[in-house]
Parts: C-alpha cells; sequence; structure tokens
C-alpha cells in the first residue's frame, strides 16, 4: 500500500533522508565559467538530467489519484502542501516500457514555467556541475527532437538532459488544466 497524501488529514510530501538536494561536488564560483548544475536520475536503466533550477524537492512516492479525463501523459494527482500536483509519465513521454510505480521509486518535484509537476524516477543519484561546453545541444544531434536540451558525456555513459518546459504539449497543457479545475469543482 502506497501512502496517501489526498485522504484524510492534509499532509505535506512524506520527506526521506537526503531528499533535499546536495551542493555540486565543485561548487567553487570559479570552477566553471558557463557551468550549469544538473540533477541526475535513472529511469529503466538509462541516466537523465534536468536542471538544478527547475527541482523544487525530491520525496519518496506516495498514492497518485487518478484524474479523470486528463492526458494519456498524465498518471494522476498528488497532494504537494496543500497544492494539486500532477503526475507525468515520463516513461510514457521518453517511449520507454511502462511498469508499475514501485515503494522504492521517488518522485522529483518540478517547475516549468506554467505549473509543477512530479516526475516518477527509479532513483536520484545527485547533482553535477558542468561547463556548458560540455553538452552537446539537441539540435546538433537530431533537429526537432522532442523534450531534450541536450546531451553530455558522463564518466559511465551519456545523460540526456531534458527540458521540462516542452514535456506537455499546449493541447496536453490545456486538457490538464480543464481535467485539475473539474476534479477540483467536484471536490468542494
Amino acid at each position: 500500500m502506497v501512502p496517501s497524501l489526498l485522504g484524510g488529514a492534509k499532509m505535506g510530501p512524506v520527506e526521506f533522508p537526503g531528499s533535499h538536494l546536495p551542493e555540486p561536488a565543485n561548487s567553487s564560483a570559479a570552477a566553471f565559467k558557463n557551468s550549469i548544475q544538473l540533477v541526475t536520475f535513472d529511469l529503466s536503466a538509462r541516466r537523465y538530467a534536468l536542471r538544478l533550477s527547475a527541482i523544487g524537492r525530491i520525496v519518496r512516492v506516495v498514492e497518485i489519484i487518478p484524474l479523470p479525463k486528463a492526458p494519456e501523459i498524465i498518471l494522476g494527482v498528488i497532494n504537494v502542501q496543500g497544492r494539486v500536483v500532477p503526475v507525468v509519465n515520463v516513461c510514457k513521454r521518453f517511449g520507454l516500457p511502462e511498469r508499475a510505480i514501485s515503494l522504492t521509486d521517488h518522485l522529483m518535484i518540478a517547475h516549468t514555467g506554467r505549473r509543477a509537476v512530479a516526475l516518477v524516477t527509479d532513483a536520484v543519484s545527485g547533482v553535477v556541475e558542468y561547463s556548458e561546453d560540455k553538452v552537446t545541444s539537441a539540435e546538433k544531434i537530431l533537429p526537432g527532437l522532442e523534450y531534450v536540451e541536450g546531451v553530455m558525456k558522463f564518466h559511465d555513459g551519456l545523460i540526456f538532459i531534458h527540458n521540462l518546459d516542452t514535456f506537455l504539449s499546449f493541447e496536453e497543457e490545456q486538457a490538464l488544466e480543464q481535467a485539475i479545475t473539474t476534479s477540483t469543482c467536484q471536490g468542494q
């Protein structure tokens, strides 16, 4: 049974030791000119990253409540300190085989330009800082590559850096907003 955050008493997200992101190993301001800080995470034995500035917190997985009429890419919603936050099906968005959510999974609460979203991950690896010139633009690899901002070589393979602002299409955003509004109105 996954803990519920929506039923009964209002609770904040379940935090676990290490849920606050550590400082990058080399956080000296002079360490990298034009550097970027990334949060790396694992999903289906692959490594991905998002900009640290987009991540609010990392919590253990909790019960995800289905959201009627939400886009297929949305697994449901969770309650994060009284706010309804949609959970994005990252496996579906990245074209990975879908799998059941496990109690060992984590949710990364992140912020797009329009809203907070939660992303289910196998594990969060940590924070890395690299010079921007070490990142290959997605346009140089394959023009029109959706959701990917760039690719970076890492000591054990490649890391795909994703752009949260492109995770949801305009149509998905509108459908999600309508589903949340309808659900919230019916729940009051």
